[in-house]
């Protein structure tokens, strides 16, 4: 039963983590809506993977971190560069994409596999993100640090995370003949979606400082 509930936990935890649009999520869709379903996938399967990894770290070093506040606020101070520099190349250096007649060029699922791993690597929010959840879940007898619980509970993380996936890039794709309007603009969209969470992360760098 305990088993279960850690696969049901690292469900609900990724889906709620996950859902609100972000990078990957609307990279999925864009890489959609541009090359199609397969590429999309190709695409998914690799940010998960990382995912994966990233879970599993961060629950491993999830007695050391919640003693460490600076650790995570460390963290906080990495990913803000990150975005920042996200930011600025979604907004001010990308080109904006044009819509093309005819039959869209694909490029290599290999070259969107990395993609993908690549984006979600970028992203270190996943890390605080985990050791929080787990840590808190732990407080409440609902999680153990054995290695089969930590294994079943990022099963779990892994499976949330594709399924929110798979809503987005469904979600697209049944609107691909309204979205004129979103491919012209999707730059700026993940642009202005990177640089509210390079907002919220400098925010919390601050208040804690301030402390």
């Amino acid at each position: 039963m305990n088993l279960i509930t850690s696969l049901f936990l690292g469900f609900v935890t990724a889906f709620v983590g996950i859902t609100p649009p972000g990078l990957i999520n609307m990279t999925a869709a864009k890489v959609n809506l541009k090359e199609g379903k397969r590429s999309a996938f190709w695409f998914v399967l690799g940010a998960v993977i990382v995912i994966f990894f990233q879970a599993t770290l961060a629950i491993f070093f999830a007695q050391f971190i919640k003693g460490r506040p600076d650790v995570v606020v460390l963290l906080r101070e990495v990913g803000f560069g990150i975005f920042s520099a996200l930011t600025i190349y979604f907004l001010l250096i990308a080109k904006k994409p044009k819509k093309k007649k005819g039959k869209i060029k694909k490029k290599s699922t290999s070259t969107r596999f990395f993609l993908g791993m690549l984006l979600s690597a970028l992203n270190f929010f996943p890390i605080p993100y985990y050791v929080f959840v787990s840590v808190t879940l732990a407080s409440y007898n609902l999680f153990y640090f054995d290695t089969t619980h930590v294994l079943i509970f990022v099963s779990g993380v892994v499976l949330g995370s594709f399924l929110v996936f798979y809503f987005y890039i469904t979600f697209f794709q049944k609107i691909q003949d309204k979205t004129d309007y979103l491919m012209r603009n999707m730059n700026s969209i993940i642009g202005s979606i990177t640089g509210l969470i390079s907002l919220i992360t400098l925010i919390n760098i601050i208040r804690y400082y301030l402390k």
